[in-house]
């Protein structure tokens, strides 16, 4: 898969979010994960995973909940095993939920945080290091976007002139455009202190983006993006799993 190259950037943290039901990808998700589920062969996750040793990220959160023994059976026969922490939810806590309980693990580093139910494809060091600007210039998160097919279907962003957030709108009708929220962002410490004085927050999207408005910069993935929530997108992506948007 062309994440790109080994990059010479700072250190960081990740999580991956991989936790999901994976309702609407039954009956695979009977009795397959929906991190679990094949492209090109391997696990979602594990391209994930591929990603964040490409990167020289050696700090990884991974939480499961549903037919969690899959994952962390993988996870601990895999060479990942070393440096991922596996973090089971007996009761789903929410993505910020997950985040905030796990916050103190981050130092003073940097977190990509991804929903490993994506498959994406771009250039990750050119991303890390718009995020790098981003952050000298006092930005606390940089968000990866996308043009959507279905806008309704998506958190939708509305950027200045400069590519900083000023609006946001999950799953609205008739959005005021099509640059999507990609649920793949890097965040600043800041962020995970925030959560940790806000502990009634469960939800992302919903309580921490609005929050930080002015503060989040967009960074538009020109490549592919595509949510693994349907059986259609599966078949999408296991049919043309490196095509670039037309």
């Amino acid at each position: 898969m062309p994440w790109g190259q080994d990059p010479s950037v700072e250190k960081m943290n990740a999580v991956l979010l991989a936790a999901g039901f994976g309702s609407r990808l039954m009956p695979i998700t009977a009795t397959l994960p929906k991190c679990m589920v094949p492209i090109m062969g391997a696990p979602l996750l594990e391209h994930w995973l591929k990603l964040c040793e490409s990167l020289g990220i050696r700090n990884i959160v991974v939480n499961t909940h549903h037919l969690s023994n899959q994952v962390q059976n993988f996870i601990m026969s895999s060479r990942y095993k070393d440096y991922v922490d596996i973090q089971h939810e007996v009761q789903l806590s929410g993505t910020a939920g997950t985040l905030r309980r796990n916050a103190h693990k981050f130092n003073d580093d940097a977190t990509l945080v991804v929903h490993a139910d994506n498959w994406c494809i771009c250039d990750f060091p050119r991303f890390i290091s718009a995020h790098q600007k981003n952050a000298r210039e006092g930005y606390q998160m940089t968000m990866m976007t996308f043009r959507a097919q279905n806008p309704e279907l998506c958190g939708i962003v509305v950027t200045n002139d400069h590519g900083t957030v000023t609006e946001f709108y999950e799953k609205k009708k008739n959005p005021p455009g099509n640059l999507a929220n990609a649920a793949i962002y890097i965040l600043e410490p800041a962020v995970f202190k925030w959560m940790q004085n806000n502990p009634h927050i469960t939800d992302f999207s919903l309580d921490v983006i609005p929050c930080f408005m002015g503060k989040i910069k967009s960074w538009e993935n020109s490549g592919l993006l595509i949510d693994i929530g349907t059986l259609e997108a599966l078949k999408r992506v296991q049919k043309n799993p490196l095509q670039e948007k037309s």
